[in-house]
């Protein structure tokens, strides 16, 4: 349980990266707040393990496979999604991948490959959102963004500017779709407990490094991101747009 409370009841949210961490998590806190959910992932296998997990919460749960660098098969997806629900209230944007590579080292296939993933598959799971949203006039769009959003850190050139990219079309998809009163914003967490970073974590020294440069002096956890991304889809935050949401325990304020 997410712990935090807000009314979702009636709407349906989007999740990508659904099957695990981050965006798992989620989607739990979604439908423990009342929402319909539209899981998507890459990995038919996560999907289904996920809906064993959330087992009785998941009373309005489809889960659907895509990847989302493809824009045939997103397209596709979210035609089915609108279909499936008749609207889509929340798009959460959580799919990523990491290459680490010291900048000399830099392949074009692991660019390719963490820019497709996050920048490019995020953008266009909004576009698909959007038109939906733009029909309905309402919507709120959160893009998992990363305090690699606005700062460096070593071995990861791509990561960093795959996610300065979801911050920065994040502020142009707020401005063009205000009027449709349609918010688009990013949560920029640091590095998270989670599937994805326990591997990173092994190595003593990152983390060391990790936390201090965090100025609560802890690495953060799964639920410090559900409850920035709660807040972003609740009617709380109906007048923010356009805005990063730093979820880093003080990492890019000092």
């Amino acid at each position: 349980m997410s712990g935090v409370s807000v009314d979702l009841k009636g709407k349906t949210a989007v999740i990508t990266g659904g099957g695990n961490g981050i965006g798992k998590a989620c989607a739990s806190a979604f439908m423990e707040n009342g929402a319909d959910i539209a899981l998507i992932d890459y990995s038919a296998e996560a999907l289904d393990e996920a809906r064993k997990d959330f087992g009785s919460l998941c009373k309005l749960c489809k889960t659907y496979v895509c990847d989302v660098t493809n824009i045939s098969q997103i397209n596709e997806t979210f035609g089915q999604i609108d279909k499936d629900f008749g609207r889509i209230d929340i798009l959460l944007n959580s799919a990523g991948v990491n290459v680490q590579q010291w900048g000399e080292e830099v392949t074009e296939e692991a660019w390719d490959k963490v820019l497709n993933t996050n920048a490019k598959g995020s953008f266009f799971c909004c576009q698909a959102a959007g038109k939906t949203m733009i029909k309905q006039q309402s919507g709120s769009i959160i893009n998992l963004g990363s305090a690699m959003s606005v700062v460096g850190y070593e071995r990861r050139s791509s990561y960093c500017a795959s996610k300065g990219a979801v911050a920065q079309f994040t502020k142009v998809l707020a401005g063009e779709w205000a009027r449709y009163n349609i918010t688009v914003n990013t949560v920029a967490p640091t590095f998270i407990y989670t599937p994805f970073t326990a591997p990173m974590f092994e190595n003593e020294a990152f983390h060391e490094d990790v936390k201090k440069r965090i100025l609560l002096g802890r690495v953060g956890e799964v639920k410090d991101v559900v409850g920035a991304v709660l807040y972003l889809a609740s009617d709380a935050a109906q007048f923010v747009t356009g805005s990063i949401l730093m979820v880093d325990g003080g990492w890019t304020a000092w």
